[in-house]
């Protein structure tokens, strides 16, 4: 992974470009980034320039043997933490870490972009807790205690380091405060929130934002042969996440917006009959339509903000779209678009966590028709 295989996101590549140029790198570093950002990308090429042979001045040479190795993940002096179930149960933990490690080569080769998710569906343990465990912290100080085979430096990638266990975390302060020479940690995290301050507090932070609507359109110009109607339609829906959007444009047909102005208009009429058949209806749809219908219904909610305040210059609705907007805000407040957004929020929280679709839909539906008829 090189800087010029991610979209966007200048003018955080050229300060970590920057910093190795330098010799002023931070010798642990919280990569963050709200799911859906490029932060595991931007640590995998960054962790590339770091190892490079021959860099140029914006970017590793791609072509010197360190470039060669960590393209395909195995540079020797590259090392990975992620979150994991054994789902095998395998007793010999050696053999299970080397399957696993390919496992994670391969899912880093063909979804460079994949989220945690993707990651647990790919190897296996979607219905499983994936965490870091306390092993692993032992693992890291072994590793890190060994020179270098290749590179002048080490590096070691602590994906999802919010997974960690409690003790896996306390057991890495003192290597985390205190490296050997020339190592450096890339945290790579999705909720800071939930990592201990001690860790935080060890950390240089790097913040990763979700790309702008531009640089993801032209990622999917490139990437796709998308209609501009398509590629609009899936800006709106995955909101600046590259992941989401590559996987909507699987699919480009958009049934969202009169499915979800259907749904809006028998929430209103209060059609109970109608809100249970429709809850059956998402039910059938596969996990990832639900989440898209949800993230399509939030999107309105901003829409609808924007068309309330006046602020039609930055909308993003077109068409069909911009007229049920126009006609739903005339019934909302700023109050029930608040509402309805942090309602579709959480039912989109529930399904993450495998609740039942048909039971978090209607519920959701009941709740919205409560809003729109207060």
């Amino acid at each position: 992974m090189r800087f010029a295989d991610i979209p966007g996101l200048q003018g955080i590549k050229q300060k970590l470009a920057q910093s190795v140029q330098a010799n002023k790198m931070a010798h642990a570093q919280l990569i963050a980034g709200k799911e859906g950002a490029l932060n595991l990308p931007l640590a995998l090429a960054y962790a590339t320039y770091i190892q490079c042979t021959d860099r140029k001045t914006d970017d590793a040479c791609g072509v010197c043997a360190a470039c060669a190795k960590n393209q395909k993940f195995i540079h020797p002096d590259l090392h990975f933490v992620f979150p994991l179930s054994n789902i095998k149960n395998d007793k010999d933990a050696d053999r299970f870490k080397a399957g696993i490690t390919k496992s994670w080569r391969a899912f880093l080769t063909e979804q460079p972009f994949g989220k945690l998710d993707d990651w647990t569906n790919y190897y296996g343990g979607e219905n499983k807790q994936a965490i870091i465990s306390r092993d692993e912290s032992r693992g890291i100080i072994k590793t890190l205690s060994l020179k270098p085979f290749e590179s002048t430096y080490k590096v070691m990638v602590i994906w999802q380091p919010e997974y960690m266990h409690g003790s896996a975390a306390n057991g890495i302060l003192k290597i985390l405060e205190e490296p050997p020479e020339n190592t450096f940690f890339l945290l790579v995290a999705n909720a800071t929130d939930r990592l201990l301050p001690t860790i935080v507090s060890r950390t240089q932070i790097v913040q990763v934002p979700l790309l702008t609507d531009g640089d993801l359109d032209g990622y999917l110009q490139q990437a796709t042969d998308l209609s501009e109607t398509a590629r609009r339609n899936i800006l709106q829906l995955a909101d600046g996440d590259l992941n989401l959007a590559l996987r909507l444009a699987q699919n480009d047909e958009n049934i969202n917006q009169d499915l979800f102005a259907d749904w809006m208009r028998a929430c209103f009429k209060k059609g109970y009959g109608d809100l249970v058949r429709m809850a059956d209806e998402f039910h059938q749809m596969d996990k990832l339509n639900q989440r898209n219908l949800l993230y399509y219904g939030i999107g309105m909610m901003r829409e609808s903000l924007l068309c309330l305040s006046g602020t039609t210059a930055i909308n993003r609705a077109q068409e069909g779209e911009l007229k049920f907007v126009q006609d739903f805000s005339k019934v909302m407040d700023v109050m029930k678009i608040e509402w309805a957004n942090q309602l579709m929020s959480d039912a989109s929280y529930y399904l993450e966590r495998n609740g039942s679709a048909k039971m978090v839909f209607l519920n959701l539906s009941l709740q919205l028709s409560a809003v729109l008829n207060p």
